[in-house]
């Protein structure tokens, strides 16, 4: 899995980085086809100070490309929320991936 943490008005310090790190582990060990990451993590200048922090990430798995965003005061909070919608976008995505064809009971005649 290549990742790629990048920052958008914000250095990426080492703690910061560590943390995507482990959030986006969950994403891996759900499903093990996952080719490329990529998180932006961004720094609004607006007035409030409600969803000022962002973070962004693309996902190649195996077949799609996965997106998803998240905005909140606080950054590790934003990055909790984004790693848990890739989560259940990732779960989803396993789901109708898999082959849940079954054969068709033979007929005794």
């Amino acid at each position: 899995m290549n990742l790629t943490i990048s920052g958008h008005h914000l250095e990426v310090t080492p703690a910061l980085r560590g943390y995507v790190t482990s959030k986006l582990e969950r994403i891996s060990r759900h499903f093990d086809q996952v080719v490329d990451v990529k998180v932006l993590l961004t720094v609004d200048n607006l007035k409030e100070k409600d969803l000022r922090q962002r973070a962004e990430c693309n996902i190649h798995v195996k077949g799609k490309d996965l997106f998803a965003e998240s905005a909140h005061a606080d950054l590790y909070a934003a990055v909790d929320e984004l790693a848990d919608k890739l989560d259940r976008q990732v779960l989803r995505h396993k789901d109708k991936a898999q082959d849940h064809h079954h054969e068709s009971a033979k007929r005794l005649m």
